[in-house]
């Protein structure tokens, strides 16, 4: 993982995560259009439109400026072709943070995630020194389970019947990893 602070991106050795752009609202439209994402994620609305991508957009550089968030864009490091996002939180009073992240269905099963996800627990405990990363999923989204599992992320614990999403509820898995080698 090579970070650029001036640039504000991470490369990684098929990726590359950067800020997103207001150019890039209709490819994240296209991608988050889809119900399978919507099912396995928190906070994405659908049906999903530009303007939802553009309000989403609209406070990421401000967010990243001023340490509350840090939310890229993972495309390939060759082509630009966007991937989906990945996004650091930093509850700065208890220096952790938390991964959220989205690839879009027609790159699944590439380790897409997993490589930005390593990229950005990298930049949370070597660039941001958190003490802490966490990141929850749905029961039912297993291969976002595995992601964390690869990170070396641990269970700490399933939230049952946490989150209602279309009428139904869902229990959320709560994993979490220490910095080891803190300064």
């Amino acid at each position: 993982m090579i970070y650029d602070d001036q640039n504000k991106t991470i490369t990684t050795k098929r990726l590359e995560l950067r800020l997103f752009q207001k150019s890039d609202a209709a490819a994240v439209a296209k991608l988050c259009n889809n119900y399978n994402i919507f099912k396995n994620t928190l906070y994405l609305p659908y049906p999903y439109s530009i303007e939802d991508a553009l309000s989403w957009i609209e406070h990421h550089l401000d967010n990243f400026n001023a340490n509350k968030s840090y939310e890229f864009a993972i495309t390939d490091k060759e082509s630009g072709e966007l991937y989906g996002a990945i996004a650091l939180s930093n509850n700065q009073k208890f220096n952790n943070g938390e991964i959220a992240y989205w690839i879009g269905e027609e790159f699944w099963g590439n380790g897409y995630a997993t490589e930005a996800a390593q990229a950005i627990l990298q930049f949370a405990f070597d660039e941001k020194q958190y003490h802490k990363v966490f990141a929850r999923y749905f029961n039912s989204n297993q291969a976002s389970g595995r992601v964390m599992q690869k990170l070396g992320m641990k269970e700490e614990g399933i939230l049952i019947d946490q989150v209602r999403k279309e009428n139904r509820y869902e229990d959320l898995v709560h994993y979490g990893i220490i910095n080891s080698i803190e300064f």
